[in-house]
């Protein structure tokens, strides 16, 4: 019998008996007891291969039918208006326009173009073949989210090329099951998606959180692997001569075999502009993208000296506090005031003895709109107090003329170093990741500036991917046929989680399951330090037996309630179950990651050597949930900019 196996029955036995253990006697059990159960049940009958949405709405039926004491016409009215609260979820809709933007991203080819490109480009860092799939996997996350598809498709790009590169196999599988699980955390994850709508915690505001949490889990896998080439060069061997070439395009090749100048900048110019048997428009269009950078930096650095320099102009809305000044024409200029009353109830007159303000000196507070206007007073130089004057220009912090005088350094830099073959592999990068980066920035950009709402930019994202598609003249009848396939596929098995998730969700409230686990809880008197390890742990070993899609919607409903007790932020508890899933995906023997890999790697590479590989990367995904949770503010700081 395969180990794989062994471990199943033994864990299904060690859950059956732990539950026994719990349980009381058949005497003595109360419907909560019954709730544990049917969670229990619900848990081995899923380790067993039966679907688990299916198995969610059968076991949540079954115990509802014994809550409501038999009664089949409330249980029926309980499944129908579940199931109408799903298919009713906004939210959701985001889910397959999201997955289909990733499966045509998948297949348009930019994935091996942008592999390709970052391999050259990195070439003189130490393990360069592996920092170029890491940063590849980050990317490609960043366009689908798709755990398992990341893992494949750099499965059937990089690990070749690493292996064929004398690459250490445990470090090459190492590094794409860890990659590719990067697609958990970084937005537009369908995981912080399928979190929102099971917490009710905004999904625009998991995207901004998760942002940097993502970036800094991906800088630690690439520091952690430079530094183990670096200190062991035999498990990632620097890339040969052969290796590094880089063949110029033919544009490229008859300006450098023209002009005879190893120095691409005054040989592309010198063929735009001086006489050339190269077409004058190509050359132009060359100078226009070597000039790319400087004129982007250009534009991002004048953007912000404008934003940050701007002087602040008060609004003239016709709104003042109550008792200055207003002119005779303030009622009409759309102010808020109280319009002329003929007859009917107004202010006394302050000449009848009423009571009044006395008389103010130039710059006090002036009488209401309803009384008598002071004697005229000298007029003082300056400006009118009835026109809002703009405000002297503040100077630029400067932090700004640093960050101008560094990126002026690096233009420079790389202007200097800029000959034909670097130019060829910046060609490269510019046509493999500008497409994608604007498809990711139009997609995030638009949710977290608030332009749109997450099915909306999901919306975008499918059209762009079908742009993208379109250019690279891969949108054949087959690709679309498949990435809508994969779509209805993967959609379908979200939509009828959430639908049997609902149902069981239900099921286990009107037992009192939740309430027994609260008390059960808070009886413990936990600090909120003791609670997040706890649910941190359960999480974690959850994610051993279970996909991620099924410890969401089974098990946060339970975690949930419970965050309010202990002053828990559930964008912050949603960012600690993101990342922790991420290490559950990379953790023996039941890593989802590492089944994929095998399915596409050489026969060779063991599943036992996969594992090993994986083990050095979840550490580091520990000391980041370690470093997320000693400092929040990675994970809180851009929600609160944005949104508070």
């Amino acid at each position: 019998m395969r180990k794989e196996l062994w471990f199943g029955l033994v864990l299904m036995a060690i859950i059956l008996v732990g539950t026994a253990v719990i349980l009381p006697d058949p005497s003595q059990m109360t419907r909560g007891h019954l709730g544990l159960l049917m969670l229990a049940l619900v848990v081995v009958t899923i380790m067993l291969g039966f679907p688990t949405a299916f198995t969610l709405m059968g076991m949540g039926m079954l115990f509802t039918w014994f809550a409501f004491d038999f009664n089949t016409e409330l249980t029926l009215d309980l499944m129908v208006q579940r199931t109408y609260g799903v298919m009713t979820n906004d939210v959701l809709i985001s889910v397959p326009l999201f997955v289909f933007m990733g499966y045509l991203v998948e297949r348009a080819n930019l994935i091996e173009k942008l592999f390709t490109s970052l391999h050259l480009a990195t070439a003189w860092l130490p393990g360069s073949l592996a920092v170029a799939t890491l940063v590849t996997c980050a990317i490609f996350a960043t366009a689908t989210g798709i755990v398992g598809a990341v893992v494949t498709l750099m499965g059937l790009l990089a690990l070749p090329a690493m292996l064929k590169s004398g690459y250490d196999v445990r470090l090459s599988a190492g590094v794409i099951t860890a990659g590719g699980c990067l697609g958990i955390l970084i937005p537009p994850s369908v995981l912080l998606i399928v979190y929102g709508a099971t917490a009710g915690v905004s999904v625009v505001q998991l995207y901004a959180g998760a942002f940097f949490p993502g970036l800094m889990l991906a800088g630690l896998y690439i520091g952690a692997v430079i530094m183990l080439s670096w200190l062991k060069p035999n498990l990632a061997p620097a890339l040969s001569k052969e290796q590094r070439k880089v063949t110029l395009s033919p544009l490229l090749q008859a300006i450098s075999g023209e002009q005879r100048r190893p120095w691409a900048p005054m040989a592309i110019l010198g063929s735009a502009f001086g006489r050339s048997a190269v077409s004058r428009p190509r050359a132009f269009g060359e100078v226009l993208l070597m000039a790319m950078p400087l004129a982007t930096f250009a534009l991002l650095m004048g953007l912000v000296y404008r934003g940050i320099t701007a002087p602040e102009v008060p609004a003239d809305n016709g709104l003042q506090e109550i008792g200055t000044e207003q002119s005779d024409g303030d009622f009409d200029s759309g102010g808020l005031a109280e319009p002329p009353i003929e007859g009917g109830l107004q202010e006394p007159p302050t000449d009848e003895g009423g009571l009044a303000e006395p008389p103010q000196e130039s710059g006090g507070l002036s009488e209401p709109p309803g009384a008598e206007p002071p004697a005229a007073v000298p007029a003082t130089p300056g400006p009118s107090s009835e026109t809002p004057t703009a405000a002297e220009a503040p100077p630029a912090p400067p932090a700004f003329w640093w960050v101008l005088g560094i990126g002026a350094l690096g233009l420079i830099v790389f202007y200097a170093i800029l000959n034909f073959q670097r130019y060829q592999v910046y060609r490269l990068l510019l046509q493999s990741f500008v497409p994608l980066s604007l498809l990711i920035l139009a997609v995030l950009g638009s949710i977290v500036f608030g332009l749109a709402t997450p099915t909306e930019a999901a919306a975008i994202g499918a059209l762009g991917g079908v742009l993208l598609a379109a250019l690279y003249r891969q949108l054949t009848r087959r690709v679309l046929s498949e990435s809508v396939f994969l779509t209805a596929k993967t959609s379908a098995m979200v939509c009828w989680l959430f639908v049997g998730s609902s149902i069981f969700s239900a099921a286990f409230a009107l037992l009192g399951g939740q309430e027994l686990i609260e008390h059960w809880v808070l009886g413990m008197e936990l600090t909120p330090l003791q609670f997040m390890l706890l649910s941190q742990v359960i999480i974690f070993i959850l994610g051993w037996p279970l996909e991620w899609t099924e410890i969401i919607v089974i098990f946060m409903p339970i975690f949930i309630p419970l965050l309010g007790h202990f002053e828990i932020d559930p964008l912050f508890f949603g960012l600690m179950v993101a990342m922790n899933l991420q290490t559950a995906f990379l953790s023996p023997p039941v890593a989802m990651a590492a089944f994929y890999l095998k399915g596409v790697s050489p026969p060779h590479v063991t599943l036992n050597q996969i594992f090993i590989g994986m083990m050095p990367f979840m550490l580091i995904q520990i000391l980041a949930m370690f470093l997320l949770y000693v400092f929040p503010g990675i994970g809180l700081w851009l929600p609160h900019i944005l949104y508070d």
